[in-house]
């Protein structure tokens, strides 16, 4: 696979980000293209290896590394190496229903079990090449089944999940309706994740190619609110149920039970925040089609368009509760909006910078990663935003909104033989703040989407099916996926679960 010597060659190249000051000035993504003598030189690096652990998920220590998709890694960089661009989509395709998303936000699980270790091949770079060159070059054209079925589906939720179901019952010639609660396709898609991370075109480019293909969706359906589920479950043969994880885990905290509701007091789940943002976004991008050069898309029209629903960041100090991935996003985009100042607060311990001993490849690397929130707000304020081993434990607020918090360093302890967290007493500080954003992660799904079916919730709120790698639910028309199957994750993940998911939906109605 690739070219023998690749690996020796040439030296691993990333499509890399625009400088921090510069990205900051807009909600544009911010990485530059590698042309393609290059990126074919990178494709080359990948090695034939006897055992390319890249493509096979593995759980080592509690976490996986590689890839849950299973792509076939080598087959396609050796078609990339080789200028086969059609075959090396080919190839991405035949395991991965929507390259374009996790070419952009997965964190490369496979890269971390590439045997190149530190130096490893740029896949996620190269698989994001294959398939926007393949819809570039019009290979990605819509393909509708040749025959139909007869059988009708109905997918609940579009996420990354809804959506690999319905694109894989549709391809099997199955009639695939999606029902959606917002005003468009994608889930957390199109409004968890930020535009700069993921321009809103490429999701509506993929719902666009769907449509062409047979899926038919239907937004503004609020299943088990606004629509019937009872309904539903007469009109389809088999019903998927792919709504998420969107419950988020409160903010417990002394104090907050004073504030006035979302963005009246300054306080917001960082769901609720991110998707506001990105409706602002995309109203105006829809603006701009409408006006054309009349109308320019700036940090401050969004920032405009969101003081006129209650949310003030420019000039505020804001607070950010949680490390992960979606604390990461609220800081980047509170500097879009001019915020003046972005600290973010996370309970665990820093990483170290290096693999700890305990902690060899081909394991998941438990290390600092600087992302690129984090990476702005150096270059913005000059230090990095993150707080570890933190949290909130009294917020501040006068006539009903955020004047600021007070925050207790914890660590965890064996207690009675259990692992608590607890306070380090002495630690306590106080910060000022006009708008706390809680990224805590999530408690499971919404309970009122799996009961209006009459389905079973665990006690992590995620929906029971006989095992973790079933997804059929006690009554045997209903199945689940993603984020509400297995509990808060990766997208690249839920994608695989609705890959699997639409398999075993296949297989019960066929048999």
């Amino acid at each position: 696979m690739g070219k023998l010597t690749g690996f020796m060659d040439y030296a691993r190249k990333e499509n890399g980000n625009f400088a921090p000051l510069e990205r900051i000035t807009n909600f544009k993504e911010f990485h530059p293209v590698l042309d393609d003598k290059a990126r074919r030189e990178q494709a080359s690096r990948c090695m034939n290896c006897g055992v390319p652990m890249c493509q096979s998920a593995i759980k080592l220590a509690g976490m996986v590394t590689g890839c849950p998709l299973h792509n076939f890694i080598p087959e396609w960089n050796d078609a990339l190496y080789n200028g086969q661009y059609d075959m090396a989509a080919w190839r991405l395709l035949k395991t991965s229903s929507f390259p374009e998303f996790t070419g952009r936000v997965c964190p490369a699980l496979c890269e971390k079990a590439c045997n190149l270790e530190r130096e490893a091949v740029t896949i996620h770079d190269n698989e994001l090449y294959i398939i926007e060159r393949a819809f570039a070059t019009g290979y990605m054209k819509p393909t509708p089944p040749l025959k139909r079925s007869g059988k009708r589906i109905a997918v609940i939720g579009s996420g990354p999940s809804g959506l690999a179901v319905a694109d894989w019952l549709n391809r099997r010639g199955h009639s695939v309706t999606v029902y959606e609660r917002e005003d468009r396709a994608g889930g957390l898609l199109m409004y968890g994740i930020p535009n700069m991370k993921l321009d809103k075109k490429i999701v509506e480019r993929r719902i666009k190619l769907m449509k062409e293909e047979g899926v038919q969706f239907i937004f503004n359906a609020d299943v088990g609110r606004t629509f019937s589920a009872e309904d539903i479950l007469k009109n389809y043969d088999a019903v998927a149920l792919c709504c998420g994880a969107k419950n988020p885990r409160p903010l417990a905290a002394l104090g907050a039970e004073k504030l006035l509701p979302a963005e009246k007091g300054g306080l917001m789940f960082a769901v609720d925040f991110l998707t506001t943002v990105t409706k602002s976004v995309v109203a105006l991008n829809e603006a701009e089609k409408s006006y054309g050069s009349d109308l320019v898309i700036t940090n401050k029209n969004i920032a405009l368009s969101l003081e006129k629903k209650g949310i003030f960041i420019e000039g505020k100090n804001v607070i950010v509760l949680g490390g992960g991935d979606t604390g990461n996003d609220c800081t980047g985009t509170c500097i879009r909006l001019g915020a003046k100042s972005v600290t973010q607060i996370e309970m665990m311990p820093k990483p170290p910078v290096e693999r700890a001993p305990d902690n060899p490849w081909p394991q998941w690397p438990k290390t600092l990663k600087t992302d690129y929130g984090a990476e702005e707000s150096i270059a913005k304020f000059g230090h990095d935003p993150r707080i570890f081993q933190t949290t909130i434990k009294e917020i501040y607020s006068k006539d009903g909104k955020v004047t600021g918090v007070k925050t207790v360093q914890v660590e965890f302890k064996m207690i009675d033989g259990v692992r608590k967290l607890v306070e380090i007493e002495g630690s306590e500080k106080e910060l000022p703040a006009d708008l706390i954003l809680v990224a805590a992660g999530f408690l499971g799904a919404e309970e009122y989407s799996a009961q209006s079916f009459g389905t079973k919730l665990s006690a992590r709120n995620t929906v029971v099916t006989e095992s973790a790698e079933k997804y059929q639910t006690e009554n045997p028309k209903i199945f689940t996926a993603g984020d509400m199957h297995r509990g808060q994750s990766l997208v690249v993940w839920a994608i695989a679960e609705g890959r699997a998911c639409a398999k075993a939906i296949d297989e019960w109605l066929m048999r």
